[in-house]
């Protein structure tokens, strides 16, 4: 992680070792410059149980970007609706992205991110394809870092639930002809995140129709567009996955495009499907290759994997488990999918062990690296 320690000139970093466990502690030695703060007057009550995604904390932050005059001062603002010009191309044109991360508090009530350097380096990558301007990762991350220190205690003290980061950036040019934006604005919203499922199920259960497509190649798979995650066609999906439910499907079918995918098989080993530009580079699933390889317990793998050799494995019983992976819904195991008409199942094992890993910060085999503050 050399290149992530690097990329930080404002933040001092002290490196401890304990057999296979890696933890970066970070002492933040300034605030990023010229960032202006404007506290809520009124703070809102804090709910016990939300769905993921509905209830927000009481400050955001934004910046925004001109062509003329470059990045203006951050601003941490009370949380409030965005005034936009009609013809703002990111709603016309879908010049659009965001990211998505965590902060979980430990039972020493420290603050932890997870790995969110690796999610900056993401952004500028999507921001680049999108034709949006360059940003500096480190004094974005660092205004991030001081907006939860203002809404801390919105995270919450459990396993089971965390405080969700999502940075966005939306061209903001009030013109509609097709060009590259003039005018952008990036903010940051925080809420707080519990199961991303509404369900109880140990597993989730998966609709697969190869109808639909979600990337293709030399498109914008490998970013985190807006579009790719929650599009016209996905809805579609979403609602033929509904209108299918019957009472002979005990489970619940779900839309989880946003997922990383892992089989682990009967010859011990774990693969997933190589990164070619559709699949989004997942910090989770990175966590998970860099673990499992270290483990060396089983052979670990990425390549091509098609619903035709997951019929083939499934129906040999070549597979001992599948799950997800995704910073919103972390590991969940894979119980059925629904695949031209037939039931797909496995059983499961593996995921349960990254799952304890990845979601413990306060764990002694937390192995993977965070911000503490």
């Amino acid at each position: 992680e050399q290149q992530e320690r690097t990329a930080l000139p404002t933040i001092h970093a002290s490196l401890y070792f304990k057999k296979e466990i890696i933890i970066i502690l970070l002492c933040v030695f300034n605030q990023a410059v010229d960032l202006v703060v404007q506290l809520s007057p009124a703070l809102k009550t804090k709910p016990h149980v939300v769905d993921f995604g509905t209830v927000f904390t009481d400050h955001m932050l934004t910046v925004e970007w001109s062509v003329t005059e470059g990045w203006q001062a951050p601003f941490i603002r009370p949380l409030a609706n965005l005034s936009l010009h009609p013809a703002c191309s990111s709603l016309h044109y879908g010049i659009q992205l965001f990211e998505g991360f965590k902060v979980y508090r430990g039972d020493d009530s420290r603050l932890r991110l997870f790995r969110p350097m690796l999610n900056m380096s993401r952004m500028a990558n999507s921001a680049k394809r999108a034709c949006l301007p360059a940003f500096d990762q480190t004094e974005l991350l660092e205004c991030i870092r001081r907006l939860v220190e203002i809404d801390q205690d919105w995270v919450p003290r459990s396993d089971s639930a965390s405080l969700y980061i999502r940075p966005t950036f939306i061209s903001t040019e009030p013109s509609l002809g097709v060009k590259r934006p003039g005018r952008a604005l990036l903010y940051v919203i925080l809420c707080q995140a519990g199961s991303y499922f509404n369900s109880e199920a140990d597993a989730i259960s998966l609709w697969a129709d190869p109808k639909y497509t979600r990337a293709w190649k030399g498109g914008t798979g490998d970013c985190k567009m807006g579009g790719l995650h929650n599009s016209p066609q996905n809805q579609v999906l979403h609602q033929r996955v509904q209108e299918n439910i019957s009472k002979k499907l005990i489970f619940l079918l779900f839309l989880i495009i946003s997922n990383n995918v892992f089989l682990f098989l009967i010859e011990e080993e774990l693969a997933t499907p190589p990164l070619d530009g559709i699949i989004l580079p997942g910090i989770t699933r990175r966590s998970i290759l860099e673990l499992t390889r270290k483990w060396g317990e089983f052979k670990v793998t990425e390549r091509y994997l098609t619903m035709s050799q997951l019929c083939s494995a499934l129906k040999q019983q070549q597979v001992k488990e599948m799950f997800g992976s995704g910073t919103a819904c972390m590991i969940c195991p894979i119980g059925h999918i629904v695949y031209l008409g037939e039931v797909l199942q496995d059983g499961s094992t593996v995921s349960f062990c990254l799952h304890q890993i990845l979601t413990l910060p306060s764990n002694d085999i937390f192995p993977v690296f965070c911000y503490f503050f």
